[in-house]
């Protein structure tokens, strides 16, 4: 720039920045270049730097908040954040279903129905526990907010449970109420009648959301609850819940055979419903839930993350592909929900011109392969995938919060700062941590796989099973990195490579997944051996190609002079199993292998799998056309593997 009074621009003055000493310039000089080798230096030996920074202090924020609502008295709880919203936004919508919005304030309404009605019929006080064998369906939400506004826990029954199984859940939660639907779909009300005698025995009453029925015994619900006010109810009701109260019990497969009911704090269901937070989700989202609400994805992740949020959801009585992305057309949504095995079946599904045509920003789950998550990527788009790796009553969980595909998680400093946990060598043909010289386990290396471990601590607890003080104890180990300490064991197998990303390998143990669902193998084998002609039964997951998770197979030895008899053993699993915790392949053998304790061999078997070509036992396939166990053949072996036959 020149002085301007001067003739022909004058004398010319350098830029002000020139003005400054010299040793200053040569300073700033400095700094900037040292801020470019450390941005440089960071991006290419901290490639995530910037995205753990920013979920760390999303992580520390959300903790905050947490340790806030901990300390209010009353108590601040995930009700106390709906009542909010109702009073934020009465008129938004909280819950589409088939055709139908319920607005927050119509829920609200709903819920102080619901327990004004069971107040007056089921004289239901604080503390008591209820069961809710319901499908997927508003009703279970307005059903759970009118049990927590009166103070009482809520134990979600898998509604695909049947027999022994339905009457243990009953019992290990200790309810003696019990609310059901006439289910078309999965007829609840049947299999709730199937069992009636000795709930009546129990005295357990049995309510149904009805107008009418005619089995005895059943008391219908539906009339007492439109007949009820919808005023709101008083706080008194729920006066003495604080945070480590039951809010929940969610079942889980374990290895006695039978349902485990996870006790489910209002803690935890707090820290659940963070995980939506975590994954970038707003209040402005729309969010899908297609997976069951008796899961803690689909009702603490989902349903109660919505509610953290104050967003709208799109709810589904159970994942259809051929409908999936008219369904987020249609209602606009944002973020999905997903297993590894409905991201498969979208995959498989017939290609289309307008596969990317929708408004799907994040998909929040678990247990997708890469290959899919691959393919998943490339045909529907850019979606921020957010794989997460966590158990229902475990205190350590992880979500992948970059694009890295494959990886459940990340490992930081913070995360094991506030929730201690580590990776010890495992045993699996022993089926046990192995220890060192002193009694201690010893830590698997980076990139070595090894069992998932989580301390102990106020900060982490581990609460445990309602009514099976043996399972609670078996997740309790003692003794892991020094004398005294104290571990949740997952009994999951996992990886942590050198940037720190967290792999998920396998389950150890006696359950295996499939399907989305936990399998136990003890409770499969024992219905299995009431078969007349079937002496023992050892059963285990096989990895089908193309398919998540391990399918159920069977080894068993026939009674002396039996024949295996295909159609009786198909009716015993058809009846008193679930479709995914049937075994779909049985091998008969002479004998079952033994260990010397006296444990069922399952590795080799596992590693075995179903080829016929390779293994000389007969083996037979469930036929779901036929409705019988049918000779496997070479043929059909193919068939399966090349997925004409589907699983």
């Amino acid at each position: 720039w020149s002085d301007p009074g001067s003739e022909g621009g004058g004398l010319r003055f350098p830029p002000p920045l020139v003005l400054l000493p010299t040793n200053m310039y040569m300073w700033l000089t400095a700094v900037a270049g040292l801020a470019v080798l450390v941005v440089s230096y960071i991006r290419n030996f901290y490639p995530y730097f910037g995205e753990d920074c920013a979920y760390i202090l999303k992580s520390l924020r959300l903790g905050l908040r947490l340790i806030r609502y901990k300390r209010s008295r009353p108590f601040y709880s995930i009700l106390d954040r709906f009542l909010d919203a109702v009073r934020t936004h009465p008129t938004k919508t909280f819950i589409h279903f088939e055709g139908r919005a319920y607005s927050y304030a119509e829920v609200d309404k709903r819920s102080n129905k619901v327990a004004r009605a069971l107040q007056a019929e089921a004289r239901l006080k604080q503390g008591d526990t209820v069961a809710l064998f319901l499908p997927n369906e508003p009703s279970v939400v307005w059903v759970w907010l009118g049990l927590a506004k009166l103070g009482c826990p809520a134990a979600l029954l898998n509604f695909n449970i049947r027999s022994k199984s339905l009457l243990h859940c009953f019992s290990c939660c200790g309810a003696r109420v019990i609310i059901t639907s006439p289910g078309q779909i999965h007829k609840l009300q049947e299999s709730v009648e199937e069992v009636l005698p000795t709930l009546k025995e129990e005295g357990i009453r049995v309510y149904l959301l009805s107008d009418s029925c005619s089995a005895e015994g059943i008391s219908c619900l539906s009339n007492e609850i439109d007949k009820a006010s919808d005023e709101p109810l008083s706080k008194d009701l729920r006066s003495n819940i604080h945070v480590r109260s039951t809010a929940l019990y969610i079942y889980t497969s374990g290895t006695t055979g039978l349902p485990k009911a996870a006790v489910v704090t209002h803690e935890r269901v707090w820290a659940a419903s963070f995980v939506q937070a975590a994954c970038g989700s707003t209040a402005e989202d729309i969010f899908y839930i297609n997976l069951p609400l008796y899961h803690s994805a689909g009702f603490l992740i989902g349903m109660i993350g919505a509610i953290e949020r104050g967003m709208t959801t799109v709810l589904r009585r159970k994942f259809s592909a051929s409908q999936f992305w008219d369904d987020c057309r249609k209602y606009d949504v944002t973020v999905m929900q997903y297993i590894g095995e409905t991201l498969r079946y979208l995959c498989n599904s017939p290609k289309k011109e307008n596969e990317k045509n929708h408004k799907v920003r994040i998909a929040i789950g678990n247990g997708v392969r890469s290959d899919v998550w691959t393919e998943f990527l490339n045909r529907f788009g850019d979606i921020k995938v957010r794989e997460l790796y966590a158990a229902t009553e475990g205190n350590i969980g992880f979500i992948n919060y970059t694009s890295k595909i494959g990886a459940v998680g990340r490992v930081n400093f913070v995360h094991k700062f506030f929730f201690p946990f580590t990776l010890i060598k495992f045993d699996i043909d022993k089926e046990e941590p192995v220890r060192n010289s002193e009694g201690l386990c010893i830590e698997a290396g980076t990139g070595e796989t090894g069992l998932l471990v989580g301390k102990i601590t106020q900060r982490s607890p581990f609460i445990g099973y309602a009514g099976n003080k043996q399972q609670t104890e078996k997740k309790r180990l003692p003794d892991v990195l020094k004398k005294g300490d104290l571990y949740f064991n997952s009994g999951d197998l996992l990886r942590f490579d050198h940037e720190n990303f967290v792999y998920f390998q396998d389950r150890v143990g006696d359950t295996f997944r499939w399907k989305g669902e936990n399998v136990a193998t003890s409770e499969v084998a024992d219905i299995v051996m009431m078969a007349q002609c079937i002496l023992e039964a050892n059963v285990y997951g096989v990895k089908v190609e193309g398919h998540e998770g391990r399918i159920g197979m069977a080894a068993a030895t026939l009674r002396e002079g039996e024949n295996f008899n295909c159609t009786d053993v198909y009716n015993q699993v058809v009846n008193y199993l679930p479709a995914y915790a049937r075994p779909r392949f049985i091998r008969i053998q002479p004998c079952l292998e033994m260990t010397g304790t006296f444990k069922m061999k399952k590795v080799k078997l596992v590693e075995e799998g179903f080829n016929p070509a390779l293994i000389r036992d007969t083996l037979y396939f469930l036929d779901s056309e036929t409705k019988t166990y049918i000779p496997l053949t070479d043929e059909i072996y193919e068939a399966i593997i090349s997925m004409e036959i589907k699983l």
